[in-house]
């Protein structure tokens, strides 16, 4: 995997992040909350994922924060033309023909980074019933990082981050405190109801198989 050099950004991109912070603005949206001031590496799980409007707001709201958000690509989109475009826009090229899975290659680019934060969608596609997907925590447990929760609630025009969650090794447990975090945000979104209920069934089954051992 390669990464981002210090050179000039080209001119697309700067045109287009131009556009995609006009349009946050202009839409209105507003921040709850910050990011870690303290803290220069960390994924940040953001949920609902409702539309591909999603990224231009969550780009918004870090560039208010004055952080670059990073995402994860496949790496054949990083060539050619697109190539500085999308190291420009904060992409990670993944090539899932290494021996080294996604989490490894992920975990490699935090550790020569010195500030890197990883926008992903916890849920995963839309298509879900709202059970969320484990890469982002296995991505935050092998990186060393903690997990920064992240909101965007299109209703009232509004993106939040909230305090960060190191992992501790128990994802039910620790999927259960970002539960309780998005439902005192959006308390009425019915798929964070089915999100706790995932961490509660695997707070369950975990200690159903220490009871067996």
């Amino acid at each position: 995997m390669s990464s981002q050099g210090p050179r000039k950004r080209s001119i697309l991109s700067r045109i287009v992040r131009r556009i995609i912070i006009w349009i946050y603005h202009f839409k209105g949206w507003t921040l709850d909350g910050h990011l870690p001031r303290d803290i220069r590496k960390f994924v940040i799980a953001g949920a609902p994922h409702t539309s591909n409007w999603d990224f231009v707001f969550f780009t918004g709201a870090t560039h208010e924060e004055g952080v670059q958000p990073n995402f994860m690509g496949k790496h054949t989109l990083f060539t050619g033309m697109m190539r500085n475009f999308m190291f420009d826009m904060g992409g990670i090229p993944i090539d899932r023909t290494k021996r080294a899975n996604a989490t490894q290659q992920v975990a490699e680019e935090f550790a020569r980074r010195d500030e890197l934060a990883l926008v992903i969608a916890a849920e995963g596609t839309r298509s879900t019933d709202g059970s969320w997907k484990s890469g982002f925590y296995h991505i935050a447990q092998a990186a060393g990082v903690p997990i920064v929760p992240a909101y965007a609630d299109n209703s009232r025009h509004i993106v939040g981050f909230g305090p960060p969650i190191w992992p501790s090794g128990n994802y039910g447990e620790d999927l259960l405190k970002l539960a309780d975090w998005f439902r005192s945000k959006m308390p009425d979104y019915p798929r964070f109801d089915v999100l706790e209920a995932q961490a509660r069934r695997l707070i369950s089954e975990g200690r159903e198989a220490g009871e067996k051992t």
